[in-house]
């Protein structure tokens, strides 16, 4: 019988080795008469770890990592093909602190199943969910959704029911979901984890919301840097549609939904949902005006469900194990769980779900060990590119939606980005206005000049920062002038939300400014 090794297909893996890893394995086996068999899993997200590889051993699956295509014979001359000890020996995966620590709902599957093989899926509860769907009316589904607490996890945080609510409202003759995977804020990889390592989740969620709403089409839009994902998806899809989980009659039930995947235009802008329309539609990346809004007049002007990937991927789990279930995590309105990104200048970068409520102190040092400098974490980015920076003074603030609003910060899509104590902040604040300047769609005004004014703004304020005290002055006076003006006037979140960045580096680190600190009371 042959045993078990799974190396990991993931991207990331990928970036540090993983596919010559599985080729020395193969051969070292060969050579040496061994009956083996290789399984391309997902990426378990310590990326630290990569390539980590597990053998499935009489005592459970054993890790060893970081592998690398040297190593290879010493792993066999060990043998750990049963299990035994090796310099690069983690133990049993699922003892591992940093995954027993998770409260794994959406990620439960990925990394432990073959991300192609349908009978994997179905073997670890998959399709549970779309069976219990079917039983139910649309009205029904969409109230189990809504009782979970689900909001949306790209980042405006809408409490998902309600917008599948307005979808089944509506009376129309084709219906579309339209799920969101143009993952383009730094430091974020929850989606591309997902498509990579478990995409009969989002293909069983978007046939859910399908059920739910009455739509018959789907389309996953694809950040177009992300051709392991496209491919994936589109093997898995071929599966399911050959499976009868997708197609004319799915499993038999006279319901109709087919799904494409479409290579994203790479435009940041269109990860905002009415410019990705555009885009599907086979048009420049513009944001619209709304409303109407998408719910009611969305792809070529029908009703339209446009969810994230993350959203998507954890309807499943509410519809196996009710919305009850997945309501019990988190706190507040912030339901469930998030998957979060560990990145940046972070010892021990990757994903941790979690249920809400845990805070930045955890995640950046009870996960990612601290800075991989040593030095202290001066900063985090939390949200993207248009999140604000957070001081260590806030890095108790739980997460959860509105905890992080009284703070004037955003959760985003759950990426957290690391800046040690030799972080220039103001130089971090001029790079929000750039990055602006060069996403922008370019249809307000706000945006489209405000970002280019604030550079300009940012350069003359590091020029006159340690020489002209009534320039200067005038300088972060104009700063603030042009967030407020981008902040109140922009058209979508991306010249909306730069001020973000901007504002919490000037108002939490002046000193980078060139402005003077008030002394602590005490």
């Amino acid at each position: 019988m042959a045993i078990k090794i799974y190396i990991p297909r993931d991207s990331s893996a990928l970036a540090v080795g993983a596919e010559k890893v599985a080729v020395a394995v193969a051969a070292e086996a060969k050579n040496r008469g061994l009956n083996i068999e290789i399984i391309r899993n997902g990426s378990r997200g310590l990326y630290w770890l990569e390539t980590m590889i597990e053998v499935e051993a009489d005592q459970g699956r054993v890790a060893y990592g970081p592998v690398k295509v040297k190593d290879v014979p010493s792993l066999f001359d060990a043998d750990f093909m049963n299990g035994k000890s090796h310099a690069l020996s983690l133990g049993l995966t699922e003892e591992l602190d940093w995954l027993k620590k998770q409260q794994r709902l959406t990620f439960a599957r990925v990394g432990i199943t073959d991300p192609i093989s349908l009978e994997d899926y179905l073997a670890h509860d998959g399709y549970k969910g779309l069976k219990n769907a079917l039983k139910l009316s649309g009205a029904e589904i969409v109230k189990v959704v809504t009782d979970s607490g689900l909001r949306g996890r790209g980042g405006a945080a809408f409490p998902t029911g309600i917008k599948w609510n307005t979808v089944l409202g509506c009376e129309a003759e084709q219906k579309y979901i339209v799920c969101n995977a143009d993952e383009g804020d730094s430091g974020t990889f929850s989606d591309r984890m997902i498509m990579e390592g478990d995409p009969f989740v989002l293909i069983e969620g978007m046939t859910i919301a399908a059920v739910a709403v009455g739509a018959t089409q789907g389309y996953i839009y694809v950040r177009s840097e992300y051709p392991h994902a496209l491919a994936t998806l589109n093997s898995a899809i071929e599966v399911a549609t050959k499976a009868a989980y997708l197609g004319d009659n799915v499993l038999g039930s006279g319901k109709t939904f087919h799904l494409e995947a479409r290579r994203a235009a790479g435009a940041y802008v269109c990860g905002e949902e009415t410019s990705l329309l555009e885009s599907l539609e086979g048009k420049r990346g513009l944001v619209r005006f709304k409303p109407p809004l998408p719910a009611i007049e969305g792809l070529f002007g029908k009703p339209t469900v446009v969810n994230n990937v993350i959203s998507l991927a954890t309807v499943p789990i509410v519809l196996d194990k009710g919305a009850q279930y997945y309501a019990d995590y988190g706190m507040g309105r912030s339901r469930g769980t998030l998957p979060i990104q560990l990145a940046g200048n972070i010892k021990h970068g990757g994903l941790v779900e979690l249920a809400f409520g845990a805070t930045l102190r955890e995640l950046l040092y009870d996960f990612g060990g601290g800075s991989v400098t040593g030095k202290p974490i001066r900063a985090v980015q939390v949200g993207g590119p248009l999140g604000a920076f957070l001081p260590e003074s806030q890095f108790d603030t739980p997460l959860d939606y509105e905890e992080f609003t009284k703070i004037w910060a955003v959760l985003g899509h759950g990426g957290i980005v690391a800046f040690d104590d030799s972080v220039d902040m103001a130089q971090m604040a001029r790079y929000a206005f750039e990055f602006c300047a060069i996403e922008s769609c370019g249809k307000c005004t706000p945006c489209r000049i405000g970002s280019i004014r604030g550079v300009e703004v940012m350069d003359k304020i590091t020029a006159t920062r340690n020489k002209s005290a009534s320039e200067h002055a005038k300088s972060i006076k104009l700063v603030r002038d042009l967030s407020d003006t981008m902040l109140n006037g922009s058209l979508c979140a991306l010249g909306g939300m730069t001020p973000y960045p901007v504002l919490s580096a000037l108002n939490h680190f002046p000193e980078d400014f060139g402005l003077s600190v008030e002394p602590k009371a005490g």
